[in-house]
This record gives C-alpha cells, structure tokens and sequence, in this order.
C-alpha cells in the first residue's frame, strides 16, 4: 500500500476517532446517525470536563497588556485562583451552558461534512491521498467555523468577558444573547468569523492529517492491522498539540475580534498587526498552555467515550 494514502475503515470516524473500538460497527451496523448522536453525547462530557481550562485560556487571551483593559492575572494559576475568590468554583464555568448548546450541530456539521468530502476525494480503491486527508479536515472545519462555531464560540467568549466586569450584565443565556442581538444586531454572533474559520479549518486540517499519518506510518503499509486503543491515545494527543502549536496564534486573534471591544479592531488583519505591535510576538502565543493542557484531556478521553458509546449503540440500537 503506498504510504501516502490511508483506507477509511469506517467513515464516521473523525480525525481524532479510535478505530478500535468503534472498528466493530462497521459492515453497515454504523449509520450517520448513530455516529453524531455518539459524537454530540461525547463532546458534551468531555467540554464539562476540560472546559475550567478553556475558560483560562480564553481568559489570559483577553488580558492584554496594552488598550482599555487592565491586565488583572499574572498566569494560569492566579487566574483560577481569582475567579475562584470573585465568582466561586463555578466561576470557572462561565460561558459552558454555549458549548453544550452548540455540541450537536457542531458534531453534525463536522461528521457531515468529512464524509462529503471523503467520498469526493477518495480514489478508485476508497484510498485518500496525504493533501487530500489534508484537505478534507479543511474543508469539515471551515464548513462548523460556519454554521456551528462562530456564533457558539462569540457568545462564550462575549460570556467570558462580560464577567471581567465589576458589574456582569448578562444574567443568564437567553439573557445575553438577546442582549448581544439587541445591541449588536444578528451579526453581533458572528463576530470574527474569518479567524475562526481559519482557526477551525487549520485546526481539524493539522489534526486530520497528523492522525491518519501516524496511524498509516504504524500499520506499516497493511490496512488490516489494528491499532491499539493506547496508540491510537497517542497519536491523538500528538495530532492535538500539532494543532494547538500550530494555530494558538490564529485562537489568539479570534478571541480578541470576539469579545467586548471588538470594535476597536477594523478587521481580523488589523487585529492581528495591533496584537503584533503593542504586544509582540509571544502575545499570539497567550493561553498556549492550558489550550494544550485542555487538548491534552480532550482526545484522549474523546477516542474513549466515542468507543464506548458506538459500542453500546451498536448493541441497543440495530
């Protein structure tokens, strides 16, 4: 088999997926269905359990240095450790009730979307070529970045940030997002939707490509040897921080052109130059740490939960 290409066992399997466990659903038991329905239950407890580090991340991103904003923590920890004081633990939470929302569509649109574009690229053989498992991890993220991500994300981060207040005026979800459309009018939750696509389709990009490499490079050329549950662990948090590296800088961008003062930036372009001149370079680098710390949790747990819940599908659910 040439080394560049990857045969897709199963085509509900993203690009952080195990295809252990979940190997036993294929042979038509697995439908589109069962797959999201699987993947929006998994992301549900995985963003529960990770999102305290999302909430930092998002955080020492707003906290600039330099513009109307008071830079108030000094790092990851002084940073839980004041919301904790100011808010309580579930300070940490704020802005998570979005990403549960948003979990389904997000899932549906991501897996819809591969799929879609697997079926184009794929040759004669069902066999996906290196730029082509490059570009259909593209093409899923800017497809959720679309019509899942952008709102999801703008609101929480709007959420995030509203809390920095001295006096939050959101007072609950439908509160603040009546409020923001009110204010701001529809697009008002589409805020920075150019980074976010870049973001989102980078991001599933680097890990779709970085996933399916390891996982050809481990089977040696046989698209029948299995991959263990652990390996496969592996690669996912090596494809995860291959993306975390490789687009913070892009997240970084995103998170200022969707919060509260968005509308001191012209654009994304002029986000990112005022970010480079009153910061530096290191300022894209903000909330690189529990971004990776946060993905570090994610995949792993995510090839898991999604095993295990096809699995269970599989046998409930014919």
């Amino acid at each position: 088999m040439d080394p560049r290409t990857v045969r897709f066992k199963n085509p509900f399997l993203g690009p952080w997926m195990s295809d252990t466990g979940a190997a036993a659903s294929v042979g038509g038991k697995a439908s589109g269905i069962k797959g999201i329905v699987a993947g929006g239950i998994t992301g549900g407890i995985v963003i529960c359990i990770t999102y305290p580090t999302e909430y930092v991340k998002t955080q020492l991103q707003l906290d600039e240095k330099a513009g109307t904003s008071a830079k108030q923590y000094t790092g990851i920890w002084d940073c839980v450790k004041k919301t904790v004081q100011r808010h309580g633990v579930l300070g940490l939470y704020r802005g998570l009730s979005i990403l549960i929302y948003g979990s389904i569509p997000k899932s549906a649109v991501r897996f819809g979307a591969l799929e879609t574009f697997k079926k184009l690229a794929v040759d004669e053989q069902g066999n996906l070529h290196a730029v082509n498992r490059f570009l259909c991890g593209l093409g899923a993220g800017v497809c959720e970045a679309i019509f899942a991500v952008t709102p999801m994300e703008t609101i929480k981060v709007k959420f995030i940030h509203d809390q920095r207040s001295p006096n939050p005026k959101y007072r609950g979800f439908l509160h603040g997002v009546s409020s923001i459309i009110k204010d701001e009018g529809f697009g008002g939750v589409y805020k920075g939707v150019t980074a976010t696509i870049l973001k989102q389709g980078s991001n599933q990009a680097i890990r779709f490509f970085v996933m399916e490499t390891c996982k050809d490079l481990y089977r040696g050329g046989d698209p029948t040897k299995p991959v263990p549950t652990v390996t496969t662990g592996i690669f996912g948090v090596l494809a995860g921080a291959s993306s975390v590296f490789g687009n913070t800088p892009i997240d970084v961008v995103k998170t200022r052109m969707q919060g509260l003062e968005a509308r001191k930036y012209k654009n994304t372009l002029d986000c990112a130059i005022q970010i480079l001149k009153q910061e530096g370079v290191l300022a894209f680098y903000k909330g690189a740490v529990p971004r990776l710390g946060r993905v570090c949790l994610d995949v792993p747990i995510t090839f898991m939960l999604y095993d295990n819940f096809m699995a269970i599908f599989n046998k409930i659910w014919p």
